[in-house]
């Protein structure tokens, strides 16, 4: 949490101060230029800071924006006359759609009481930089060179700061602050905040506003004028938060080139596409990243259309015209599933099916493997299974629940092993993670169902209402069966796990093992994908260990979540199979 400041006293704005920012369609004098480096570029790994006021030739701008590097974003700021700016490239360069919002440091107090649960800090080490480019990632940001910012880290003109969970000691948010007079000799003693990302699973309440202070209170000690920064126009969140800490407009705009990175924000988007889900989302984005033509055709359904050169695709989410009905049968049918899929050479949890009333074969399953799953045949997002039954009672009432959304019941033996999905895309493996039930961290003063409706709430906003922690019959069994009630309350930093599956849908988290699976796992979603006939699934394992070879299929699902294994590249491993003449080389 943010510090308060040793003493109160008042600053005041420097007297006198050259207004290079303030007033963009003044050219500065070379007085006000005076001791100030000049055409300042600054690398920030994901992309480059171009100062606009540190350039007399508006040209050098043009040329210092068409030096950026493929898959960065550089950003130009305080230009002078950014229209005309952009008018000299208008093929090229935009105005990007965001304001400014300036913090004059001698206006800013600290906040009176701490914020629980964050500890900020600036990083320490190269893994400090690659955690927070984790968070980038989880938030649809560019990602840089952890050793670009490293090196950046080690001089003064950068500050990179990251927020720790006290309960859990895991990085869940970061900024990045510039200070002005250390990079350029500015002499309007000017600083500027980028870059502030927190995880929204799991980043406890004030996290962000805990960020921003830290690193105004940084500046303030150095004697610095202001903190500027850019957010987009529609951040309702983000611009609230400014305000309340006392940031106000500022007439600086930001022009950036038009790289496939940028094209949501110079390109006319279609209509509806702000209702589509993540899991729609990404796949339009990166559409319409490439030239192609997106048509929302059902936004609540997810369903687009994607069109190009006359030829138009149907998908709803990652589930395309390319999956035949046979293969979404065969997916749909986790018996069917099951006997594919064994045939193929992949080992599959002995299991039987319940006929009518007939409960005789699974009884038989229960004696002989002692902990059972059961789920209904034909289902998806969790509903309806019951994982770790023990007895025949628990048994009739698994089987009921499960009958509530399919007359149908599988009942498997229990396989220990981490819930692994691998995405499996035009029959190559594009991502893999590790899913995790739902479960809570206790803070010392809330009960497990006040931190079961927090963390509920926090994964509801993080996913647009995808994944919630229902507080539910099941819910409580879970947590009666860890030998704890709803209004206990749990120690700070105490681990509790509150769902039996790891189904996003109903909280789980996902944790990407992508570079760690043993590719015998890998060949095994492979072979899997084949028998089926399917182009585009995600596969589920169970695995003693994502490097070991072992693993056994529970299912496969013909429409999984690209969205939930950023930073793989899944989306643009989809649109390449609908549209492989898009394919970057």
């Amino acid at each position: 949490m943010a510090p308060r400041l040793a003493g109160h006293r008042r600053r005041t704005a420097v007297a006198g101060t050259p207004d290079l920012t303030g007033r963009n369609w003044m050219r500065p004098s070379e007085h006000q230029l005076e001791g100030m480096a000049a055409d300042v570029v600054l690398d920030l790994a994901w992309g480059r800071l171009v100062f606009g006021q540190t350039f007399t030739e508006m040209r050098d701008i043009l040329a210092a924006l068409r030096a950026e590097e493929t898959g960065q974003r550089d950003i130009c700021i305080y230009a002078r006359d950014p229209h005309v700016l952009v008018g000299l490239a208008p093929d090229e360069l935009f105005i990007d759609p965001s304001y400014t919002y300036r913090l004059d440091l001698y206006r800013y107090r600290p906040r009176p009481e701490l914020i629980r649960g964050v500890f900020v800090r600036t990083v320490t080490s190269l893994e400090d930089m690659v955690a927070i480019n984790e968070i980038y990632a989880r938030n649809g940001m560019v990602t840089g060179d952890p050793e670009t910012m490293w090196a950046n880290h080690r001089t003064r003109a950068f500050t990179y700061l990251v927020a720790e969970d006290t309960r859990t000691s895991r990085v869940v948010g970061t900024v990045t602050g510039v200070d002005h007079v250390l990079a350029f000799g500015d002499p309007e003693g000017g600083t500027s905040l980028w870059c502030l990302a927190v995880d929204g699973q799991s980043a406890p309440p004030g996290t962000g506003e805990a960020l921003v202070r830290v690193l105004a209170e940084r500046y303030v000690g150095r004697g610095r004028s202001y903190v500027d920064l850019s957010v987009m126009h529609d951040n309702k969140g983000a611009i609230a938060l400014y305000r309340k800490l006392g940031f106000v407009r500022a007439p600086a705009v930001c022009v950036k080139r038009k790289n496939p990175i940028n094209t949501p924000l110079f390109a006319a988007r279609p209509p509806g596409l702000t209702r589509l889900n993540p899991y729609a989302r990404i796949i339009a984005d990166e559409a319409l990243r490439r030239g192609i033509r997106v048509e929302v055709t059902d936004a609540e359904f997810g369903e687009i259309q994607l069109s190009l050169g006359g030829r138009r695709v149907l998908t709803r989410e990652s589930l395309s015209e390319f999956t035949t009905a046979v293969a979404m049968s065969r997916c749909d049918d986790k018996r069917v599933t099951r006997r594919i899929v064994e045939a193929a050479g992949v080992r599959v949890p002995r299991g039987v099916t319940v006929p009518g009333d007939d409960l005789g074969p699974a009884r038989e399953l229960l004696a002989e493997r002692g902990e059972l799953v059961v789920k209904p045949a034909r289902g998806e997002q969790g509903k309806g299974i019951t994982v770790g039954v023990t007895s025949e009672e628990e048994l009739a009432r698994a089987v009921d629940a499960a009958r509530l959304y399919c007359p149908d019941v599988l009942v498997e033996e229990l396989v220990e092993g981490e819930d692994v999905r691998v995405v499996v895309i035009d029959h190559e493996v594009v991502a893999a993670a590790v899913r995790k039930p739902a479960e809570v961290v206790g803070d010392g003063r809330s009960t497990v169902a006040q931190l079961v409706r927090e963390t509920s709430r926090r994964r509801e906003r993080a996913t647009g209402g995808e994944s919630r922690i229902p507080l539910d019959d099941v819910t409580t069994d879970v947590v009666r069966a860890a030998g704890y009630a709803m209004d206990d309350v749990l120690a700070n930093g105490q681990r509790l796990r509150v769902r039996r599956t790891a189904n996003l849908h109903t909280g789980g988290t996902i944790e990407d093992v992508t570079d760690r699976l043993h590719p015998a796992i890998g060949q095994a979603a492979v072979r899997a994908s084949r028998a089926i006939g399917i182009p585009v699934t995600g596969v589920d394992f169970l695995v003693p260990d994502v490097e070991g070879p072992d693993a056994v299929f529970v299912e496969a699902n013909e429409r999984p979540g690209l969205a939930n294994h950023e930073p793989q590249p899944t989306a643009a491993r989809f649109v390449d199979l609908l549209f492989p003449e898009t394919r970057r080389r």
